[in-house]
């Protein structure tokens, strides 16, 4: 993911809590982390996670959160107690396509039947939710580099 928003943003810091050959290795819940010391954390947590990953998120980030998740994040009682209650994302946008991700590595060839979106928080901004629906795009946006590891790094903030 970072090397795609390396491609936006000015800066990026990547990590994961397992050494796939890309970014710094770090548990993003026990990094340690100053309150507003990110513009935008953009992650794709673990599932079970997710929710954590947004409260641990929220307080980093200067200007929004966004975790791409399986659709069905937006289930559940308690999580709509404890977050999308009094926390509501500003836009939920689903994907058309469905987005084949693999644990641990990229392949081209890749097939799903689970559906993803992305859960985006504003910090400033309305307290209700827009639902989007992302179009197909994936046959258009990929190229073969996508499928091309750099080297492990970790940019500046």
């Amino acid at each position: 993911m970072d090397k795609v928003l390396s491609e936006f943003f000015k800066e990026t810091a990547a990590s994961d809590i397992y050494p796939y050959g890309y970014g710094t290795v770090a548990d993003f819940l026990k990094m340690p982390l100053e309150v507003g010391s990110f513009d935008w954390v953009i992650t794709n947590p673990p599932f079970n996670l997710a929710e954590e990953f947004v409260a641990r998120a929220l307080p980093v980030a200067r200007r929004g959160v966004a975790i791409l998740a399986r659709t069905v994040f937006m289930e559940s009682r308690g999580r709509y107690e404890r977050l999308f209650k009094p926390t509501p994302p500003a836009i939920f946008a689903q994907f058309v396509e469905r987005v084949p991700m693999v644990k641990g590595r990229l392949d081209q060839r890749a097939s799903t039947a689970t559906g993803y979106a992305w859960f985006i928080w504003l910090t400033e901004g309305s307290r209700s939710t827009q639902a989007l629906w992302i179009p197909p795009c994936r046959k258009v946006l990929e190229t073969e580099l996508d499928y091309e590891l750099p080297p492990s790094r970790m940019s500046s903030r």
